[in-house]
């Protein structure tokens, strides 16, 4: 089983300098490494060429953002299992290990997800992925181990292998097949959710979602865009809303769509409140870039083979914010 690990890269050298020695030291035996770099212009790749020769180097023309950077760079990499890993991750011995085994052992397994935990506090489950993705009624996407802004301390409660409905694109694994047969991301996204849109489609076609405790990796979170830039709120709420529309059942489909744009004005209502009002303007823009792409993204459902059902709590929204249930655990 031949892995390839793909590092995405723009102007990210420091991070490279502080994170490419644990990716080497601890899956070089196991998996070839590369580096894609979105026409980087600091010195990602000399310094690279310099301190890794080992490591393979894909050039892509332009910053496409996550999913056309990875787009373009997958189409030269010839593996049987690409491991999507962001630059700011730590990886720990033996990570590769567990997750070979659950390929081999069950076809149908398409994606896997490790452990994420906090780079800077590695007793927290981190925001990206955390214990394995989940959807709720609304298709707002959430995490064992961290719903919303709160994260649980692990305290070996994940350590298991589970079914997920999505994986974190800060550390996705998946079979290079399933990943050219779907077209890999859509780029309409840019970056943000597209990773839950793939596993969405990769669901649809008849394949599995894992997470898969027993291999651990440290994410810093927020290193290519930090929370508190609207840039970020933009993108999550705008492609929450496409996943939507591209993805969820015809049963629930007007049902959610109204309901998530009454949620989003209220999130825009509570930004204010917070005396956050450019995070307000962020959805305000989100939702005109939603309805430009309306269309577009109709056009793509159509095309799709079907829409898998989802795993419907009664709404996240209400359980954290109305009713105070913030562990995974405690959700009904």
């Amino acid at each position: 089983m031949r892995i390839a690990i793909v590092i995405l890269n723009w102007n990210g050298q420091k991070l490279l300098e502080q994170f490419l020695p644990s990716v080497v030291n601890f899956s070089s035996q196991e998996a070839d490494i590369y580096l894609a770099d979105n026409a980087s212009t600091d010195s990602s790749i000399n310094y690279v060429r310099a301190f890794f020769p080992s490591i393979k180097i894909v050039e892509n023309a332009i910053n496409g953002g996550y999913a056309k950077g990875y787009n373009d760079a997958l189409k030269s990499i010839d593996a049987d299992i690409y491991c999507l890993l962001n630059s700011d991750i730590e990886v720990t011995k033996n990570w590769l290990k567990p997750i070979i085994e659950v390929f081999k052992v069950d076809e149908k397994v398409a994606i896997i997800q490790p452990k994420i935990l906090d780079f800077k506090d590695k007793t927290k489950f981190e925001y990206a992925g955390a214990g394995g993705g989940f959807i709720d009624l609304y298709g707002y996407p959430y995490c064992r181990g961290r719903v919303f802004n709160h994260l649980e301390t692990d305290k070996g409660q994940f350590n298991d292998v589970k079914d997920i409905f999505w994986a974190s694109g800060a550390c996705l694994f998946i079979r290079s097949q399933v990943y050219h047969t779907l077209k890999g991301f859509d780029e309409d996204y840019f970056a943000h959710q597209e990773e839950i849109d793939l596993c969405w489609r990769t669901q649809n076609i008849g394949h599995k979602i894992k997470y898969v405790g027993k291999s651990t990796v440290y994410h810093v979170g927020g290193a290519t865009l930090q929370g508190a830039n609207p840039h970020k709120t933009f993108l999550n709420f705008r492609n929450s809303l496409l996943n939507v529309v591209k993805n969820v059942p015809k049963k629930w489909f007007l049902f959610v769509i109204f309901s998530r744009l009454l949620l989003d004005g209220i999130a825009g209502i509570k930004f204010i409140v917070e005396l956050r009002p450019i995070h307000t303007w962020a959805i305000i823009k989100a939702h005109f870039s939603f309805y430009k792409n309306f269309n577009n993204f109709l056009i793509k459902r159509k095309e799709l083979l079907k829409k898998e059902d989802y795993n419907l709590h009664t709404s996240v929204v209400w359980q954290y914010f109305v009713l105070g249930r913030s562990k995974f655990k405690d959700l009904k």
